[in-house]
Order: C-alpha cells, then sequence, then structure tokens
C-alpha cells in the first residue's frame, strides 16, 4: 500500500518552490483519456514453490486461479454488485477440486464453461479469513486449464467496498463506489484465491449507472464506455500481467481525467480536477526518476485517481491507477512524496511481491526506501535527509509501543489478522534496513544489486528466506567480512533495531529544535518561531517536539502556550492535513479545549486511519475529558468512515 496505515510521514514543501503551473492540460467534467499504453507482456517466470498462506484457504499447489474474469452489474440502490466471475483453472494431473476464498458473499451457484452445474459448498465461516469456497471439477489431465463460472453478488456490508452518497462527494450530486482490497478483502467482492503469492491477471465488464465513469487497476479498452441499456452504460478493462489478487481495484463515480504527460495522468471529481491536476504534477517527473534508477516502468500507464475523503488510506498502489487521498491536495505539492511511494510500488510489491503478509516489510520497506531516493532524485538530498529523520522519529515511538515480536521484519501472523503487520516496522525499519546495507556495501553496489533483485524476481512471490538467498548470493557473494557487517538475520528476524543502524540527521532541524527548546521549554512566545521561514517537513518536526523523558499521557503545555501557538501559527484554520493532524495530537493530548472545534471538524471531513485512529486514541487516553468528546465525534463519524477505519475505532471508542 502505498499504503501506510501507521506513522507515513509525507512532506515536502520544498516541492512549493519547484511548482510549475498546470497550464491547460486539465480537461474539466469531461473524460479525455490519453491513448492508452499497453503494459510489456510479462517474462515468464520460473515455475513457483508456493509458500503456505495463513491467511487464505487456497491450496496452489493442487489447483491454482491464474486469470479472473469479471462480469458485474453496480447497483447503487442495492448496494451490491452482482453477475459472474470466470476463472481459469490450472492445476496437478488428477486434483479434482479448486479451494477459493469467500467473505461476505452471497452464491448463487458455479458452472463450467459450457453451463453445466458444478459441486461447490462453502464451509465454516472465520472471523478474519471468511469461508473457503470448495468447488468439485474434472480431473485434471496434464497442462489443462478449466473455466469455473461463479454467479454471486456482494452484499452491502462487503468490507472491501464503499457505497457513497451524493452528500459524501465533492459534487454532491451523484453516488460514488470504491474498492480497497489489501490485504484480504478482495474475497469480499470476487470469490477467489485471495493470497498474494497467487498471481492472477485479470478482465472485467463492469456496467454502470450511464452518468458515472468506471475505472479499474487494468487498460480501459472503451475510454467512454458502451450502451448497455436501461440507463446503463459498459466499461471494458483487461491487465494481462499477473497481480497478486489485493490489487484488483474499481472505482465508479463522476470522474473526468487530466493528462500531465503522454503516460501519466489523474483522474478525480470534476469539482476536484485542477486542483488534483496541478498538486500531482510531479508525477510524470518522478516516474522518469524511478525508472533512472530501477529500471523500466511495466505497466504502460502511471495515473492517479484522487477519491473522495473516506479512502482510509494515503495511497494504494493499484496498477496503472493509484487510488489516493484527497488529504494530500495541499495546495503547495509538499505531500506528494505520497505519490513517490506509491509509483515506487509498481516495482516493490506489484513487481515483486509478499508471499505472504508475515513479509509485508519486504513490499513496504524496499517501497519506503525506493521512495526516498525518488524524492533525492527530483528535490535534493536534503529534502529526501529530512524525510528520513522524520520517519526515524515515528519509528522510535513505535518501537517502545509494540510488543518486542512486532518489532521484526518477518512476522508470525497465523491466527491474527493481517493488518497487525501493517505499522511502522514495515516501512520505516525496513528502510533503515536498506539504507544500513546502502552504507556498508555503496550505493553503487547496492543499486546494481537492487536493479537486478527487480529483474530476477519480477512477477514472483518473495518470502524473507529467498530475499536473502538473492542478496547473499548476488550481493554478497561469499565477502565474510560483508556479511558480518551487515548483520542480515539480526535486522530481518529479531526485535528492535541492530548496532549496525545509522539515525539520519538532518541540519535543516537544528535551528527548529533549538526554537522548540525556546518554545516548549523556556516558555517563550509563539511569535519568536519562524514558522513562515520553514518548510513543511521543519513545521512537522516543530509540531511533533517533545520534552526528553515526558513521562506518558504527563501534561507538559499549559492552556496560555496552546492558546498562543493556535493564534499566533493560525493552526485553527491551517489546510495542510500533516500539520492539522500534528497540531491536534499535541493540543488534545494536553486538554486544550478550543482545539475540540477543529478536530470535529477533521474528524468528520475526512477517514484516513493514519489521522483518525491516533486521534480517538489520544482522546480516549484522557479518560474524562477525551471520552465523552471522542464519543460524540465518532457518532457522527463513523458512517462516513470506510470499514478499515471504522473497524479500528470500534476496538478503541466502541461502536456507537
Amino acid at each position: 500500500m502505498t499504503l501506510k496505515l501507521v506513522g507515513r510521514v509525507s512532506a515536502l514543501a520544498l516541492a512549493a518552490a519547484l511548482a510549475t503551473s498546470l497550464g491547460a492540460c486539465a480537461t474539466t467534467g469531461e473524460i479525455t483519456p490519453m491513448t492508452p499504453l499497453v503494459p510489456a507482456a510479462p517474462t515468464p517466470a520460473p515455475a513457483t514453490d508456493y509458500v503456505n498462506d495463513a491467511h487464505s484457504y487456497a491450496r496452489p499447489a493442487e489447483a491454482r486461479v491464474t486469470h479472473v474474469d469479471l462480469d458485474l452489474a453496480a447497483d447503487f440502490a442495492a448496494k451490491t454488485l452482482s453477475g459472474k466471475a470466470t476463472l481459469d483453472v490450472t492445476g496437478r494431473p488428477g486434483a479434482t477440486e479448486v479451494v477459493l476464498d469467500a467473505k461476505m458473499l452471497d452464491i448463487k451457484g458455479v458452472t463450467d464453461a459450457q453451463g453445466r452445474a458444478l459441486q461447490w459448498s462453502l464451509g465454516a465461516s472465520d472471523p478474519i479469513k471468511g469461508q473457503p469456497l470448495t468447488v468439485r471439477i474434472p480431473a485434471f489431465q496434464g497442462g489443462e486449464t478449466q473455466k469455473i463460472v461463479i454467479d454471486y453478488s456482494t452484499r452491502p456490508d462487503a468490507s472491501a467496498l464503499q457505497w457513497l452518497s451524493p452528500q459524501q462527494t465533492a459534487g454532491g450530486q451523484k453516488p460514488y463506489l470504491f474498492s480497497q482490497g489489501q490485504a484480504i478483502l478482495t474475497r469480499t467482492w470476487i470469490p477467489t484465491q485471495d493470497s498474494p503469492g497467487i498471481r492472477q491477471s485479470y478482465s472485467a465488464r463492469i456496467t454502470a449507472p450511464a452518468d458515472l465513469t468506471v475505472v479499474m487497476s487494468a487498460e480501459q479498452l472503451t475510454p467512454k464506455g458502451e450502451a448497455a441499456g436501461a440507463g446503463t452504460k459498459a466499461w471494458r478493462f483487461k491487465l494481462d500481467n499477473p497481480i497478486p489478487p489485493y490489487l484488483i481495484a474499481i472505482g465508479v463515480g463522476d470522474l473526468a481525467f487530466a493528462p500531465f504527460d503522454e503516460r501519466t495522468g489523474v483522474w478525480a471529481e470534476p469539482s476536484q480536477l485542477q486542483a488534483s491536476a496541478h498538486e500531482l504534477q510531479p508525477t510524470a517527473e518522478m516516474v522518469d526518476a524511478a525508472e533512472a534508477l530501477y529500471g523500466p516502468y511495466r505497466w504502460g500507464r502511471y495515473d492517479l485517481l484522487v477519491l473522495p475523503p473516506s479512502f482510509p488510506f494515503g495511497g494504494m498502489e493499484n496498477p496503472m491507477l493509484t487510488f489516493a487521498t484527497p488529504t494530500i491536495i495541499a495546495g503547495d505539492r509538499s505531500l506528494v512524496s505520497l505519490v513517490a511511494h506509491e509509483l515506487a510500488h509498481s516495482w516493490s510489491g506489484n513487481l515483486v511481491t509478499n508471499a505472504t503478509w508475515d513479509d509485508f516489510w519486504l513490499n513496504e520497506g524496499f517501497t519506503s526506501y525506493f521512495e526516498n531516493r525518488i524524492m533525492e532524485a527530483v528535490y535534493g538530498r536534503d529534502a529526501a535527509v529530512q524525510e528520513q529523520v522524520l520517519a526515524w522519529g515515528g519509528l522510535q515511538d513505535e518501537l517502545k509501543e509494540l510488543a518486542p515480536a512486532d518489532t521484526r521484519l518477518h512476522l508470525e501472523l497465523t491466527g491474527r489478522d493481517p493488518d497487525d503487520g501493517m505499522n511502522t516496522i514495515a516501512y520505516d525499519k525496513g528502510a533503515a534496513f536498506l539504507r544500513t546495507i546502502e552504507q556498508i556495501a555503496g550505493r553503487e553496489k547496492f543499486d546494481a544489486w537492487l536493479r537486478g533483485y527487480f529483474e530476477r524476481n519480477a512477477w514472483r512471490p518473495m518470502t524473507s528466506e529467498r530475499f536473502l538467498q538473492d542478496i547473499r548470493t548476488h550481493l554478497i557473494k561469499g565477502d565474510a567480512s560483508l556479511e558480518q557487517r551487515l548483520q542480515l538475520n539480526a535486522w530481518v528476524y529479531e526485535p528492535g533495531l541492530p548496532s549496525n543502524v545509522q539515525a539520519p540527521a538532518s541540519h535543516a532541524f537544528e535551528p527548529v529544535d533549538a526554537a522548540a527548546r525556546a518554545f516548549y521549554v523556556a516558555k517563550g512566545p509563539a511569535s519568536a518561531v519562524p514558522w513562515k521561514d520553514w518548510n513543511t517537513q521543519q513545521r512537522l518536526r516543530f509540531l511533533s517536539w517533545r520534552p526528553e523523558g515526558l513521562a506518558a499521557g504527563a501534561d507538559w503545555l499549559s492552556p496560555a502556550q496552546l492558546a498562543d501557538l493556535e493564534s499566533t501559527l493560525k493552526l485553527d484554520r491551517e489546510g495542510n492535513a500533516e500539520l492539522v493532524f500534528a497540531w491536534l495530537q499535541a493540543a488534545l493530548a494536553n486538554r486544550y479545549e478550543p482545539a475540540v472545534a477543529t478536530a470535529d471538524r477533521f474528524l468528520t471531513s475526512q477517514g484516513r486511519r493514519k489521522f483518525v485512529l491516533p486521534l480517538f486514541q489520544t482522546l480516549w487516553a484522557e479518560g474524562d475529558w477525551g471520552r465523552p468528546i471522542a464519543t460524540r465525534i465518532y457518532a457522527k463519524a463513523r458512517p462516513l468512515y470506510h470499514p478499515v477505519t471504522s473497524n479500528s475505532v470500534d476496538q478503541v471508542v466502541g461502536r456507537p
């Protein structure tokens, strides 16, 4: 995911100084996509040695899905997708059944390609995994592919899908639908083998109301749709490159498109298109920078879809079409590192994917490192190091809060929700690990290895064990001294941080820390803080600053200081979501009553879990003062949130 659930700081105000005007490339209210660029055909990978995935019922060594073809209709009144999924299945000779993953699906029937009924059954339901859908099929012959056709419907409460009323959109006139499949939610809208290690190509025909546009994480074959009768249009898509099923994604709404260049652009609601296109203009340059670092972009187009505010993540790296939160539209391009992160996933995650969620760090640690290299290439070393320092601070906080076993890179998540492993450890400890390898081995050798790693392992699932084998074979090459200095096993399998880690440092934060001590400790005036001279990273550093040794839950700012800070820096009117979040974390932890109104607006205007969950946790930790506030706000906000966000907050506040 570009998808960082906790602590992903995305701030780059230096981009504001480099901003260029959008010009006339935005097209408001019309669908004018560029000519599709067809992704390169994937290079056949060696036979896959499948790893047991504790979060899937699939048995791919016996029979596995290789392609999914969807023919679904979107019913906004019923809040369902219904129709058929045709699965291409291959199996070992003699295999007579295929096991799929399903959750919250209404299965109506299963047939073969000729319409002959097949026996099927749904097993016992697990609250995390859902149910196994077992289909009996004729015994496989050697090299044979069989098709099974599943007639089904989703349910209105399918966890992967959010159905928005017109009032929940920017335009306020038309409904909206979007999906979020990672980690194991695709099974709530597609019956398939929902494991990241079982790659599948896909195609789709989606029927929707004629006044809406459908987009997917695939090549769009019908840029303007085609008449389907009864006030509907059908939209067709295909993706020949095999992907983990969590990357199959859909968006349906009142959408318009603006290109950046011949292979990049942005989709958004018409009223949001101009601002989104201006904000995300650096995307094309980032694609060029990424290719220069680690090889060709293999997916054809790279577009973005700016979603309504309820989208639960910062971004999601769906192939060809990154899904992005509108909270990155700050007006000054200061949060575009999120685009760099999602783009980097086109190599780390989408091309080379963790085989199971125990090794989520192989997606996110590599991507966080790659993101920072893109930012360095586009905006310079100083900006990239500031990002590293902010992420390092978040990592230190996470290391203190998590159980030691959860601070390892390779996790054991059997019996747990895979979301438990989606935290700062995977992202920022993983990135620190790769920076450590770079520092010890040298950037030139490290880059050559990493580029080769993506090439050697393209279209394949990856495990920590296979990663270690690859780096020992192609980088260490028997050098015992280098092996010892890298401490590879300690990084991957042991808790905490190994002794060879080096904390990043930025001179740009020295004046910030001095100003923070002058205000927070020496009780100086906020007017002395050089706020206007700082970029977004420096402002985040200041708002997130805490005295060393501060006890958990301790009040350390007086109401007078907080009022001075709020009025002087105009924090109650701040438009940058990262800064609003950082301010509210400090203000609410110190029970600053005037900030409650800002928190109310913020928590009821967006549903990004990175912001929402910690703020409710902060309020809940404030006991008699904060809990009534949290309960009151959550009662209003919960209907606006995606299940990914509300399910997390339910565990803190309780369900209203």
